[in-house]
This record gives structure tokens, sequence and C-alpha cells, in this order.
């Protein structure tokens, strides 16, 4: 897939991999809609690059159907849909410890957002003959996350979600491609400054925008920035009853010395 001259829309493009996926869709030529939550990140993220700015809550249908209306009337076409607007706040108690409404914003948001844009995309890129789906969802969604139940589920109906647009679409033209990061370091994990030093295994924003856009030039669907991910989705596979019990191992060493709830914290015994 060529991203010269491609006009993309990516969400969750204030600030994290979503602007650095913006950076590098606009450094490879393609034209952007920005979209984020915060109408004065969208706008910057924008200004930088060119692009067109939007902004709202994407787990509101209305905001969806705007935001695809808004790149059409801007950019004549989409040509790309990066899916990577997402939130986490973990849960002190387990995964009953949350309410109904903070799953359905987990599954709204993880889920719904992308299948809701790609509903109204479809169409025309079936009419083009091809099309660019992504999703970037996390290793939650191929692992597990401990300590955020409704993140972890609402990632793996995200993964689900890709490989059935994946089988359904791949004769009509389209690419589908999902992204499964471990530990980043953006303001989720509490790395406002990207200059902070981080512990090994948590990369960059930009390292995983560099990986997702090179998989999707591959036309790869699955897309792991974390080379040890392979490993850990592979053991997984192998011994899933052996996997849950170093899962509860760790788990007691989290509750040993947290309270076990924040993902900014989690990331650090792994």
């Amino acid at each position: 897939m060529r991203f010269a001259g491609a006009a993309a829309i990516v969400t969750g493009a204030g600030q994290g991999i979503g602007a650095a996926l913006a950076r590098g869709l606009a450094a490879r030529g393609a034209r952007v809609l920005v979209s984020d939550l915060s109408d004065a990140a969208a706008r910057s993220i924008a200004e930088e690059i060119g692009g067109i700015a939007h902004h709202g809550d994407l787990r509101d249908p209305g905001v969806i159907a705007d935001m695809v209306s808004t790149a059409l009337d801007r950019l004549g076409r989409v040509d790309m849909l990066f899916s990577n607007a997402g939130f986490a706040l973990g849960e002190a108690d387990g995964p009953t410890s949350r309410p109904d409404a903070h799953w359905q914003s987990s599954w709204d948001l993880h889920v719904m957002a992308h299948l809701r844009a790609s509903r109204l995309l479809l169409p025309r890129m079936i009419e083009h003959g091809s099309g660019v789906l992504v999703n970037v969802a996390s290793a939650a969604g191929v692992l597990s996350q401990i300590g955020d139940a409704a993140y972890s589920a609402s990632k793996h109906a995200a993964v689900s979600l890709a490989q059935s647009l994946a089988i359904e679409h791949g004769a009509d033209g389209i690419q589908v491609s999902v992204v499964c990061p471990l530990y980043v370091a953006t303001p989720l994990l509490g790395y406002d400054d990207p200059e902070t030093p981080r512990p090994d295994g948590v990369i960059s924003p930009q390292d995983v925008a560099e990986a997702t856009l090179t998989g999707v030039e591959e036309g790869r669907f699955l897309i792991l920035p974390h080379p040890e991910a392979h490993t850990y989705f592979a053991q997984r596979a192998a011994d899933t009853d052996r996997w849950i019990s170093g899962m509860q191992r760790l788990r007691a060493r989290v509750r040993e010395q947290t309270d076990g709830s924040d993902p900014a914290t989690l990331h650090r015994f792994i």
C-alpha cells in the first residue's frame, strides 16, 4: 500500500501513538485528518503536519459520522482508517468492581468506534477496490491485561473484529491490520515527557508508529511492535493453563507492592 497521496483518518491523534502515526503518514506524503477528544490537541497536530483537525468523543455515533463526513468533504475520499483512540483506568478489586457504564465505554470506544467508522467507509472503499483498515488494539488483545478486565476484554474483541473484517473483505481489496503493542511511553503510562527514562520493554510512540506503517506497507495483518510479544503469544497458545498460573503469580506480586489498579505502575513488573 502506497502512502503518498493517500487520504487517512487517525483517531486519538492528539498525542502518543496517534500523533506519531499522523506525523509518520504526513512524512510519507499522505493527507491526514487528525481526530482527538481534545480540540486543542487535534488542532496542534493538524497544524504541525498540514492536516485537518476534528474533535469529539468517538463513543458517540454522531461524532463518528461527522468525522467521516468531514474527511470526505475535505479530503475527497478516505483510503485509510487508523483507529487508535483508547483509554485505560484500571480496577482496584477485579473485573466485577467496575460498573456497567465503564465496561460500556470501553466497548464503545475500543470496538464500536472502529466498526461504526468502517461501516461508513467500506462501501466507498469496496467501490474503488482498495482501502486500509487499521485498529491499534493492544497486546492485551492477544494476551491479557492484569488489573483492567474491561480494557483486556474489549481489546480481545477488537482483534476478533479485525479478523472478521479481514476474512470478509479481503476479496474486495480491503487490507486489514491490527496492531498489538505491549507497553508504550505515552501519557497513559505516565510518560508525559518523552525524555523521561523508561525501563526495558517500554518503547516510544514513534517506534510503534514506524512498526505499524512498515507492517501496513508489507500487508501484514498482525503487527506486534515488541519482538517479545511473539514469544509470549506462542507460550500462551502452547500451554494456556501454565500461562494462567504464571499470570496469577504475577498478579500476586503486583498486589503485594501496589494497589494493583494503576496502568502506570503495572508495566514495571513485566
